[in-house]
């Protein structure tokens, strides 16, 4: 059990029940023990000075690729996990498109298992909805939930076939887990490399249309309002999309949205020079639907922000743009785009921006996280909101590089993450390496 830590002196950010003062934080036990204004320091614990800094509920990333099994090169339970705690992650959902995929419950203790032993985030599996993936036969939903399945996804793919989409929600219903949707109409997005536009026009690639997705994420809907059943779509990207989410929660349908921080950011002018590392599915789009995501988030038609962290070996992403993977990293980065973009921009306020990054996705896929409040879990970011800083994909924790945002200026960063109320990151050990010229690894 983690000794006592008394975090002094931060600016406390609580979404969950609308807290934004300066406080000091106690953590016992794994849990919050107390907030209050010059709490004693407790007997055999650490007193931490955060003056200036954001005390806040540890992230929440619904959308993580982890890679393990199969595909260790890239990323493991443990790296992926490890990075996620230096992003500010304290909790992630594992996607189960691994090879063999989590399509039965030994798969799904298995991650749960790793994630555990690697003691960094918390790693809860997110099974599949067909077995191998292949959109046919339905997995034991039940089985997998009772092996720790948080919610079920053949993200990746789409389900595609609409019946089995509504026996799905049926049963996720039954299990009360939520069911992920990758939206993706293969017969429209075809063999298409980028956005359909003239981007891809001038560069001859070929392109996506926005219909691959508003077509299925329209019938998703559809299929949620039939079946009464919990629908999370992943990864919006198109201004149709938000309308359909739009209309659906108007009508009552049990539906939520992500989006991520390089559909925030970026748009398909970021692919000029055939740049792999803006390869992603779905495409980065016009300005327009970036526009249009943005807005959604701000008015909460699309709910939380989450990575689609996906992480790929160098040679791979070296290849011929039409060759190369669809998938960008994110664990490291979300913070500080998502604060340049939104917060900087002023869209949103920090507690805002928490609120889409914690709070709000903690509550979807009904975790324990995303609040301080006491007797909750001690999983704690702490952040420099002011801190400029230049991405250096060299220098992170992910086994993988493949980041669009390289070279760039971010704001805001993690400075301590805490997980059950034991310090799993802290940048000062960095800097303190740093000056003694230690490597850091």
């Amino acid at each position: 059990m983690s000794r006592p830590i008394v975090l002094r002196g931060g600016r406390v950010i609580d979404p969950s029940c609308r807290r934004d003062e300066r406080l000091d934080v106690l953590l016992i036990d794994g849990r919050v023990a107390e907030l209050g204004r010059d709490l004693p320091a407790p007997d055999g614990g650490e007193d931490i000075d955060v003056a200036g800094l954001v005390v806040a509920p540890g992230l929440v990333d619904l959308h993580v690729h982890l890679r393990e099994p199969g595909d260790e090169h890239k990323e493991t339970i443990t790296s992926g996990a490890r990075a996620a705690v230096a992003g500010g992650f304290t909790s992630i959902c594992a996607m189960p498109n691994t090879r063999p995929p989590i399509d039965d419950p030994a798969a799904v203790g298995f991650v749960r298992a790793e994630g555990e032993r690697a003691g960094y985030a918390r790693v809860y599996p997110v099974g599949a909805v067909s077995i191998g993936l292949k959109g046919e036969e339905m997995t034991e939903i039940g089985e997998l939930v009772a092996a720790g399945a948080i919610a079920v996804t053949d993200d990746g793919r789409p389900v595609w076939d609409s019946g089995l989409a509504r026996r799905t929600m049926e049963y996720t219903r039954a299990f009360d887990i939520p069911f992920f949707s990758h939206s993706e109409d293969l017969g429209l997005s075809g063999a298409g490399v980028m956005y359909e536009g003239s981007v891809s026009t001038a560069l001859g690639l070929r392109g996506i249309p926005n219909a691959a997705e508003d077509v299925a994420v329209a019938r998703e809907c559809m299929i949620a309002e039939l079946t009464g059943g919990q629908l999370h779509v992943l990864h919006v990207s198109t201004r149709g999309s938000v309308e359909v989410i739009r209309a659906a929660k108007a009508r009552g349908v049990w539906v939520s949205a992500e989006v991520t921080p390089h559909h925030l950011a970026l748009t398909d002018e970021a692919v000029r020079g055939y740049r792999t590392e803006a390869k992603m599915n779905p495409p980065l789009r016009s300005a327009a639907d970036v526009q249009a995501v943005r807005d959604a988030l701000v008015a909460g038609v699309i709910d939380c922000i989450a990575t689609d962290h996906a992480p790929h070996h160098y040679e791979d992403k070296e290849r011929e743009f039409d060759d190369a993977p669809f998938g960008v990293i994110g664990l490291e980065t979300a913070l500080g785009v998502s604060m340049r973009e939104l917060v900087v921009g002023g869209r949103l306020d920090l507690i805002e921006l928490i609120d889409r990054l914690s709070t709000r996705p903690a509550r979807i896929a009904r975790l324990p996280a995303g609040t301080l409040v006491e007797g909750s879990p001690a999983d704690v970011v702490v952040i420099d909101p002011d801190e400029r800083w230049v991405c250096d994909a060299s220098r992170f924790l992910s086994l993988s590089r493949n980041t669009p945002f390289a070279g760039e200026e971010l704001v805001g960063r993690v400075v301590m993450t805490l997980v059950g109320g034991r310090v799993v990151y802290d940048r000062r050990d960095d800097r303190k390496a740093a000056r003694e010229g230690v490597e850091v690894t």
